[in-house]
This record gives C-alpha cells, sequence and structure tokens, in this order.
C-alpha cells in the first residue's frame, strides 16, 4: 500500500540579504495595515517601509502599540486598526511579539467573519523581523498572554505570504536582545531535530541551523556590526523556523510559555537555562539512554566535530559545548541568577507544570513527560 504524506509545508516566500527591504517597492495591493511598535519607529525603520511602500501607490495606516509578550488587548487595539484601514495588505515590522500580534489580529478577523457569517477578504500577510530568533516570518505559530498564561495558536492561515530578511535592521540590537535570540534560535532547531515528527526535510534545515548559530553567534555578541555574522544567524532564525513550524517543537518550549507567562522574563532567556536539563531528560542520561535521541544529539555533535564516538558521548559533548557557548555570551548559570524569588518560584511551580503539560508544544517532544519529571527539570534548571 502506497503512504503520501503531508510532511513539508513551506507557505512564506524568502527574500534575504542586505537591501532586500527595498523589495517592498513591488509588493500588489492599495492600502497597507502596518503593526510595529515604538522603536521601529524611533530607530526610522517604520518610515522606510512606509516610504518604499508608498513609492509603489500603496497608502497605510500603522499601530505601533506592541509591547513585548502581547496580550489579548493589544491584539484588540491592532484589529480594530486593521478593521479601520479596509487594508488588503498586513505588515509586521518587529521582533516575534509585533509578528505575533499581526498573526493575532489576522487569525481573530477570519473568525470573527466566520462567526458573523461576513465575507473575509484575506489580505497579503507580509513579515519584516528586526531580530534573529524567533523565525516568526515563516512560522504558523502565534503565542498571544490571555490571562497571564501564553496560549499558543498554531494555524497555517497565519504563516505570512512574504518574508523579507534584511539584517541591517538588526544592526542596532542590545546584546541582551542578540543572545536571547539567538538561544531561541538554537532551541528551536534542537526542538524540531528530535521532535516526533521531524523528517528529512525538517532535519536539514535544524541541522545547518545549528551549526550556523555555533559559528557566528560569538561573534555577533561581541561584534554587533559584523555584517557576515548578522547575516547568517538571522537566516539560521528563519531556518529554525521552517523547520518546527512542520516538526513542531518541545518541553522546552512548554516549560518556557508556562514561565515567562508568570515571570515575564525573556522568552530565549528562559529557554536557554532549560536547555540543558531538557536535552539530558529527552536523551535519559540519568538511566538507559535513548537511541534514537541520544543518536540524534550524536549527529549534532558530529557535524560540530565534537567528540562523538558513541551516541551517548555525542551527547555529552553536545551538551557540554551548549554550555560553553552560554558561558561565552554571558548567560547565567539557573533561573535563581535571573533574580527570580525562591518563594516566587515555589508557589508558581504547580501552576506552571500544569500549563506546560497542556501547552501545544508538549505533544512532539521525544518522550511524554510527568508532572512529577516536569517539576523536576524546572527545579534542576533553577
Amino acid at each position: 500500500m502506497t503512504v503520501i504524506n503531508d510532511i513539508f509545508v513551506m507557505k512564506s516566500k524568502v527574500f534575504s540579504g542586505e537591501q532586500s527591504l527595498k523589495k517592498l517597492a513591488e509588493i500588489q495591493g492599495t492600502k497597507a495595515c502596518i503593526v510595529s511598535d515604538q522603536m521601529m519607529e524611533k530607530l526610522g525603520y517604520l518610515g522606510q517601509v512606509v516610504d518604499l511602500l508608498q513609492s509603489g501607490g500603496i497608502s497605510t495606516s500603522v499601530y505601533t502599540g506592541v509591547k513585548p509578550d502581547p496580550d489579548v488587548s493589544i491584539v484588540a487595539e491592532a484589529l480594530q486598526v486593521y478593521w479601520e484601514s479596509g487594508a488588503d495588505v498586513l505588515l509586521a515590522l518587529g521582533g516575534g511579539s509585533v509578528i505575533d500580534t499581526a498573526k493575532g489580529v489576522l487569525y481573530f478577523a477570519r473568525q470573527y467573519a466566520q462567526e458573523k457569517d461576513a465575507p473575509f477578504v484575506n489580505p497579503s500577510f507580509v513579515a519584516i523581523p528586526s531580530t534573529s530568533g524567533t523565525g516568526s516570518e515563516v512560522t504558523d505559530f502565534s503565542v498571544i498572554t490571555a490571562d497571564g498564561d501564553k496560549i499558543v495558536i498554531v494555524d497555517n492561515f497565519i504563516a505570512p505570504d512574504l518574508a523579507i530578511l534584511d539584517s541591517t535592521l538588526t544592526k542596532q540590537l542590545p546584546n541582551k536582545v542578540v543572545v536571547d535570540t539567538g538561544m531561541d534560535v538554537l532551541t528551536h532547531a534542537l526542538e524540531a531535530y528530535v521532535s516526533t515528527k521531524a523528517t528529512d526535510f525538517t532535519d536539514a534545515l535544524a541541522e545547518k541551523a545549528v551549526q550556523l548559530v555555533f559559528a557566528h553567534l560569538e561573534t555577533l555578541y561581541h561584534d554587533p556590526a559584523d555584517a557576515e555574522a548578522r547575516d547568517r544567524v538571522q537566516n539560521a532564525s528563519c531556518m529554525a523556523g521552517m523547520a518546527f513550524t512542520n516538526a513542531g517543537l518541545g518541553i522546552i518550549h512548554s516549560m518556557s510559555h508556562a514561565f515567562g507567562g508568570t515571570f515575564h522574563i525573556a522568552h530565549g532567556r528562559v529557554n536557554s537555562l532549560l536547555l540543558e536539563a531538557v536535552m539530558e531528560y529527552n536523551a535519559n542520561l540519568g538511566g538507559k539512554a535513548i537511541d534514537r535521541v541520544c543518536e540524534r544529539y550524536a549527529r549534532l555533535a558530529s557535524l560540530l566535530h565534537l567528540p562523538a564516538r558513541t551516541a551517548r558521548e555525542g551527547t555529552v559533548s553536545l551538551i557540554q559545548a551548549i554550555g560553553k557557548l552560554k558561558r561565552s555570551i554571558g548567560i547565567e548559570n539557573g533561573i535563581r541568577e535571573l533574580g527570580v524569588n525562591q518563594d516566587a518560584f515555589d508557589e508558581a511551580l504547580s501552576r506552571m507544570v500544569r500549563t506546560a503539560m497542556v501547552d501545544r508544544c508538549t505533544p512532539t517532544n521525544p518522550r511524554q513527560p510527568t508532572a512529577e519529571e516536569l517539576e523536576q527539570i524546572y527545579r534542576k534548571s533553577f
């Protein structure tokens, strides 16, 4: 019997490289609603985007109220601007929070139209990331906060139609943001690589993303002006996004969503502090190592020219290399060093575990954890 699987979907068209922003002048449409934030306006990038669109005959309406970890009220405000604009182009300019907000606008606009049995005109959706981390410019994931919890929306409808990777927009990122977003890239690639839905297609993208992060993130941290490092890390971010939007993620993200919704600490930073403990759990290094997971981690270790004579050795080598990379870019040794109070952590722990257990990222983790195991990982990471 022949079995045909829908194993890889790539909705977004991608332009990359410095000056690729100029492709905006070729966008088809009449009115654009731009979702952005005040930093993009302050740095002048918003003005550049407006000028490029207008040079192509597209008028603009702008919403710049996006804040980190956007909640439903932010999405509602942006949605109002979008409705009033009558736009046939929706454009997100900014980091992951901005792109997530624009995805929320698109998702809820369609949902509202369906509930009211009203016509819905699907706009062209353009995403221009100003950070190199989330890969949100090519994914069908959006994370929105509601009542203090981070809610993950997964729908191919919200994947952007066009992604523009112009690394000049990342020139002025603070080192902390470079680190947080860069480690988010690495986490996306590692989780997609050992996901239960991984394929040859997602593996190729994840492997390359891991190699690019190890080759260029430390350089970018020490020299944000290095154009090659900026380009390569941004490419890695997009590749990792392509990988995980098809393969899914794992409990690093599940636990990070729960933790970030509680303590409001940068998502990539939390990922980096959970990373090694979750890898040890996934590979079952404390017991009888899981062959498939160890073999996958060891394959990555081999690609990075680390010791990998056995699957277990390769896994340990990769975990140690990640620890070395983290130290080289100034990442803390544990959650406690972020200033999180022990009592507050203990009080929130059971709630975070419950939230992580039902997160959309948990089912594709290579091991299905118990609540007790998630609690142990949180405590070890603390």
